[in-house]
């Protein structure tokens, strides 16, 4: 009986013990699902993507992860402040400017400016680059009236009609109100404005789970979005219209849930890891700005953000390259880790792309944080990018789990300890 016993607690020590294996069944299965037209195309603000929030909360629970401490779920619910100019009347020397010649900027109250009030008055002249100046008097801390040389009309078109949307932003970073209006007045003209605004409290989510390791405040990142861009206007009658985001990124997300799989199956790593699916990448990036809040950046050792790796790269199919290789050692400790293996990391090979820029890695590295997004879509050719034709049936499972897999092997070194990539020098980011 003693033998027994014996035995069977050295088979269940044996099956603990044995690591999550990746599959193309379960990494076929989570995608489906992500990428269903069930899901409706996945939009953040909208109702779409409460299921796939839903989705992701039951795949953590099953996996048992750790729950941040300050939650109840995997849901890290936030809102977002949702501002539009409602009504609004702008005059320059008396004459009312039409509604064409102007923008509003700025989340603070209903603007009443009267001729005789002291509100900082600014000017973007001739020959002055528009972007620059635009850029500089955005980011003053005070109210500003600002007079744009007709010369700049072009440019001004481009920016107005964006600007004039409602704006979007936290409810605790409100910024000051500017109004930006296009006119051949000076800019020692009088001038007034009178707009009120409309205000409504938009709910977000982030998924967040967690294995907490032995050094509890190093955090290691894996993250995707699994927003997208929802409901598309068809072309035709019979069309279809929704735009489903196997790739864009449901791929990803289904490569989060699989490596907290695995690392669960791993035991207690040295480091704590936090498997991150972030909401409205696409509108806005507002879910890792949101995250990005709730950690201390410099107990962040280091981000694998996962975009678009359903399918293989031109330089073949065991290889995923790495956005800004070149702002910290990260890309270099997953080449060393992938020493002897087939798989390859090499730097993003498009550049022009600016895809450092075009993820939820770049919130967390302006925060000095080793964030790089591993990819492996050939995207500057890619026909289904933010199509409707963005389906399950585009993409290559085989192709997605090794890359899972090879994730998995070259995060080795960061996960234990014995690496930590160089962080990012913030300053010299866009």
């Amino acid at each position: 009986m003693r033998f027994i016993l014996i035995t069977v607690l050295f088979f269940l020590i044996q099956c603990q013990s044995q690591p999550y294996e990746f599959s193309e069944s379960s990494s076929s299965e989570i995608l489906k699902t992500l990428s269903s037209d069930e899901m409706r195309g996945r939009q953040a603000f909208t109702e779409d993507i409460d299921k796939a929030a839903e989705f992701i909360n039951e795949q953590f629970k099953e996996i048992d992860l750790d729950k941040l401490d300050s939650e109840s779920d995997y849901l890290q619910n936030f809102e977002v402040l949702s501002i539009r100019a409602v009504n609004a009347d702008v005059e320059i020397e008396g004459v009312q400017v039409s509604a064409e010649n102007y923008f509003v900027l700025g989340d603070t109250s209903t603007i009443e400016w009267a001729e005789t009030n002291e509100i900082k008055t600014e000017h973007i002249a001739a020959g002055e680059n528009f972007q620059q100046r635009f850029n500089e008097i955005r980011s003053m801390d005070v109210e500003a009236f600002v007079f744009v040389d007709q010369s700049h009309e072009n440019t001004f078109r481009r920016y107005q009609p964006f600007f004039s949307r409602a704006s979007r932003t936290f409810p605790d970073d409100q910024s000051s109100n500017k109004i930006f209006a296009l006119t051949s007045k000076s800019q020692q003209s009088s001038f007034s404005a009178y707009v009120t605004k409309e205000y409504d409290f938009l709910e977000l989510a982030n998924v967040v789970g967690k294995i907490e390791g032995n050094r509890k405040d190093e955090y290691v990142v894996f993250s995707a979005h699994y927003d997208h861009i929802g409901i598309r206007q068809p072309n035709t009658a019979n069309a279809d219209s929704i735009a489903n985001g196997a790739n864009d990124n449901a791929s990803g997300t289904t490569a989060v849930i699989e490596l907290a799989k695995y690392f669960k199956s791993k035991g207690k790593p040295e480091r704590t890891l936090l498997f991150v699916a972030f909401t409205a990448e696409e509108s806005g990036g507002y879910g890792s700005q949101y995250f990005s809040k709730q950690l201390e950046p410099d107990q962040i050792m280091a981000m694998f953000n996962i975009e678009m790796i359903g399918k293989p790269a031109v330089e073949g199919p065991n290889t995923a390259w790495i956005t800004g290789f070149e702002k910290s050692s990260f890309g270099e400790l997953l080449q060393k880790s992938a020493e002897g293996t087939i798989y390859e990391f090499y730097p993003d090979p498009y550049p022009n792309q600016n895809l450092f820029y075009r993820s939820d890695n770049a919130t967390l590295a302006r925060l000095g944080v080793p964030a790089h997004t591993i990819s492996t879509t050939p995207i500057d050719v890619d026909p289904d990018y933010h199509q409707v034709s963005d389906e399950f049936e585009t993409i290559n499972v085989a192709h997605l789990t090794n890359t899972i897999r090879a994730i998995s092997q070259a995060a080795v070194g960061i996960v234990s300890g014995q690496d930590t990539p160089t962080r990012v020098d913030a300053s010299q980011l866009n």
